[in-house]
């Protein structure tokens, strides 16, 4: 799924959701290194406990993050 953010460096999120589990997760733009982090972290989990971890995390005076994003990301997959 290809997702694409509001409120953040990064501008896309692309990843797989294969049984309620969330693989391959690749930002566009933002902080290279710590998104990979995140992506890395999130192999594998399942979508629900990601959104319950990642959702509402703020970055300096915004009132989103990239992880925030992929949480919402997660959730519209999840709905579809």
């Amino acid at each position: 799924m290809t997702y694409k953010t509001k409120g953040t460096c990064s501008s896309q999120i692309d990843f797989d959701l294969k049984d309620g589990k969330v693989y391959n997760v690749r930002f566009t733009g933002g902080c290279n290194g710590n998104l990979k982090g995140i992506g890395a972290l999130v192999e594998g989990q399942d979508a629900r406990d990601v959104i319950n971890r990642l959702e509402g995390t703020t970055c300096g005076f915004k009132s989103t993050s990239c992880p925030d994003q992929l949480a919402k990301a997660l959730k519209e997959a999840l709905n579809q």
